[in-house]
């Protein structure tokens, strides 16, 4: 054991992360720019229900998730809840009867931090933008007109707009029949609008072929707009994330996903591979590269290689028109801030004051401004999943399973329906994974749940398995304990190369008699105890340090670890983390694999993500140190 230790510790040591290093610069810079509430224009004009922020909001929500620094959670509920009156019952500036689908953009964040905090002021706020959809005009295709005031009408920036809200509410809420409707929209969007010359879709599509801008036979305005395009790509790969696996609709929006890739990337500029503002008319004098549609559309391509709906050659491109983006685009002012360039302020068609009639000209007589909302917003989202690309090129590509099966709790929205949560990938709350899981796929792996016992058939794939917390009856009508044949399944797994982590909880709150029949095949039992208890908030009185020299936490020193059940440790396991004469955490290695073994699911999401802890703990850092660990064959 002390070889394998030694061999550990030889391992050459790097950065654990590739850092949000560009996404945090410009989230400081629209914290800086709307440090209390969000007005577009002057001060004394009324504040808007605006989508913009919700863009902005979106994306710094996974700058939080990457650094674990609570000033960005902060940020994100402090401008909700200047929105959200009376608990949840109104919007502020909201009009339901206006039907306009930008509204529904923000109901993103809303149930944001629903998933977060629990608290049901901002599922009932959220619920007012589910029953615009409900009431929504459509057209006869039965798809959504953009506005009320836009009767008949599609434009392509609409499905952002209102579809990755849908289908979280669906996912959510256990409404399937919506996917169903959010396949149509995107369905329909393709067919309405695409140019059959070049393939690139037009900006939008009115049923009537009333308006001035629309072509009398197809209904389609003249012109590709590039902002629109990052619209729809934004969209489709956002709303894909919450389709289940086997939903037919995933395969048709990720076969238009496929479609759009190809063509818009025959559409960069050579040079630079970014993206004019009329995405087809890059010879024309007057057109220019426009940074809001580069940055969406390399977020599409990333995004959409990351989870696997594009293949990696895309990345090529991607990464080509990215390195552009933050010569030309980013700029460093005299406050040290970076501002962000080169976005068109607003496009649209039609109007009753100064019609749009979508022609090349119009286009370019809209100004270009610094620091635009919606451009800023994108970047950070741009720039969260380079930044997380980049991270994962440090590890191979891995399959990570979370048991579900020997822990399987449920609990109620309050609207009744029923979801599973604790130690769960999807549970947002204190009691989830989500953080850790977010983290596992910066780091390149796939997540995968396992709903059922462990066979060589379902753990053949997988590189890491997880298994926290299993149930008893108190937790569980019908628990699943660990069978000798389960033992079995798991231990020949690890004995050809997979990473076993086990994590227990504190006496009373976890099933142990059986969980230490396989925790005892590497050398370790769980003690029935509770250890290093906290009162109330005295979070040092949590604390557990780490040695200098550690094989899994090269650099993370101060972990918080409470109510902890103590190890009992035996060859083949090593432990490597001691506290007040316990033992906390123990590692073994078992033929080709390795097991990791700690008597608490400390990696929860109220202990990593930085709203509880003060800054000083660093969960967050050892929950990346320990993937790495992981991953590391």
């Amino acid at each position: 054991m002390k070889t394998f230790l030694n061999i550990i510790c030889f391992v050459f040591v790097f950065n654990v992360s590739v850092k949000a290093q560009h996404a945090e610069a410009l989230s400081q810079t629209a914290m800086h720019l709307w440090a209390d509430s969000f007005a577009l224009e002057d001060l004394g004009k009324p504040v808007k229900w605006s989508y913009d922020l919700g863009v902005i909001l979106k994306g710094i929500e996974g700058v939080w998730m990457a650094t674990g620094d609570v000033q960005y959670f902060n940020y994100i509920r402090k401008m909700m809840d200047f929105y959200v009156l009376n608990e949840g019952a109104a919007i502020k500036a909201y009009k339901q009867h206006e039907y306009n689908i930008d509204h529904v953009n923000n109901g993103k964040n809303l149930l944001f931090l629903y998933r977060v905090t629990g608290k049901d002021k901002y599922r009932k706020a959220a619920q007012l933008l589910r029953d615009q959809l409900k009431s929504h005009p459509r057209t006869q295709l039965n798809t959504f007109w953009h506005k009320k005031i836009y009767t008949h009408q599609m434009w392509l920036d609409g499905l952002y707009m209102g579809q990755p809200f849908y289908a979280e509410w669906a996912a959510l809420f256990n409404e399937p029949e919506i996917f169903d409707d959010v396949t149509r929209q995107f369905v329909v969007m393709e067919q309405v609008s695409k140019d059959e010359k070049t393939g690139l879709l037009l900006h939008g599509w009115d049923e009537s072929k009333e308006q001035r801008w629309a072509d009398k036979t197809t209904g389609r305005s003249p012109n590709v707009w590039g902002r629109a395009l990052g619209w729809y790509g934004m969209a489709m790969v956002d709303a894909l994330e919450y389709f289940p696996e086997n939903h037919k609709g995933r395969d048709s929006i990720i076969q238009i996903l496929n479609r759009f890739a190809k063509t818009i990337v025959k559409y960069q500029d050579p040079s630079t591979g970014l993206w004019y503002d009329v995405v087809d008319k890059g010879n024309e004098p007057k057109n220019y590269l426009e940074s809001s549609a580069s940055a969406m559309l390399v977020y599409t391509l990333v995004k959409g290689v990351r989870a696997g709906y594009l293949p990696d050659s895309y990345m090529k491109p991607a990464l080509k028109a990215y390195e552009n983006i933050l010569t030309i685009f980013l700029k460093k002012n005299a406050n040290g801030y970076y501002d962000w360039e080169g976005t068109v302020k607003v496009s649209g068609l039609g109007g009753d004051k100064n019609y749009r009639d979508g022609s090349f000209e119009y286009y370019m007589s809209e100004p270009v401004i610094t620091n635009d909302p919606k451009g800023l917003g994108a970047f950070i989202k741009c720039a969260v999943q380079v930044e997380a690309w980049k991270n994962a090129q440090n590890y191979k590509p891995s399959t990570v399973v979370l048991d579900n099966y020997f822990n399987n709790e449920f609990k109620k929205h309050k609207n009744g329906t029923t979801y599973s949560y604790h130690y769960t990938w999807d549970d947002r709350a204190n009691s989830g994974f989500n953080v850790w899981g977010f983290l596992f796929e910066r780091a390149g792996a796939k997540l995968k749940t396992l709903k059922t016992a462990p066979s060589k058939t379902n753990l053949k794939k997988a590189d890491v398995y997880i298994i926290v917390d299993p149930d008893d009856a108190k937790e569980t009508a019908q628990p699943n304990f660990i069978t000798v044949a389960d033992i079995k399944q798991i231990r020949n797994w690890v004995k050809k190369g997979g990473s076993l982590v086990l994590m227990a909880n504190d006496t009373g709150n976890v099933e142990l008699a059986h969980f230490n029949q396989l925790a005892k095949e590497f050398g370790v039992q769980f003690n029935h105890d509770s250890k290093n208890r906290v009162q109330d908030n005295q979070f040092e009185e949590g604390l557990v340090t780490v040695d200098a020299v550690n094989p899994v936490f090269k650099t993370a020193k101060r972990l918080y670890i409470k109510e902890y059940s103590s190890l009992n440790v035996q060859n083949p396991a090593t432990t490597i983390v001691k506290h007040k004469g316990d033992n906390v955490i123990a590692i073994a290695k078992y033929k080709k694999g390795k097991v990791f073994l700690i008597g608490d699911p400390w990696l929860y999401n109220e202990y990593v993500d930085g709203r509880k802890l003060p800054a000083s703990f660093q969960n967050h850092l050892a929950a990346q140190e320990l993937i790495r660990w992981l991953l590391n064959k």
